[in-house]
């Protein structure tokens, strides 16, 4: 199945399954913040995480315990694959330009982050 992107309130709960690894809908809106969302509203959530093959489930008998299928590693590496190329053209140096001129990075930060990408570079070869 192709992973797809998650949306806000999406991520939100995967953060937290990622956390607890496996948690009812209870455990899970117990760790969100206040004002916590209404128990159908996570649990609705959690259902189209199931659909989308992100999430799968152990019934308890009427409860279920929900537990991630795909790791917040392998996510990571969907989204910044596709914010690289969809908003930086696959380019690294665009993406420090960014960071550094919203002011997120000072230049001694993208000084290190540019040495390691040289260092890598240089591995590689």
């Amino acid at each position: 199945m192709e992973m797809r992107e998650l949306t806000k309130a999406e991520e939100e709960i995967m953060q937290v399954l990622w956390g607890l690894e496996k948690a009812f809908v209870k455990n899970v809106i117990a760790e969100l913040p206040d004002p916590k969302p209404a128990y159908n509203t996570v649990s609705t959530i959690i259902r189209i995480l199931e659909q989308k093959g992100f999430v799968d489930h152990e019934a308890y008998g009427k409860s279920y315990a929900y537990f991630p299928l795909i790791s917040k590693d392998q996510y990571r590496k969907f989204a910044s694959s596709k914010l690289m190329s969809g908003y930086f053209e696959g380019s690294v140096g665009q993406l420090v330009s960014f960071f550094v001129e919203q002011e997120k990075i000072d230049l001694n930060e993208a000084d290190e982050i540019l040495q390691m990408l040289e260092n890598l570079k240089n591995k590689d070869q």
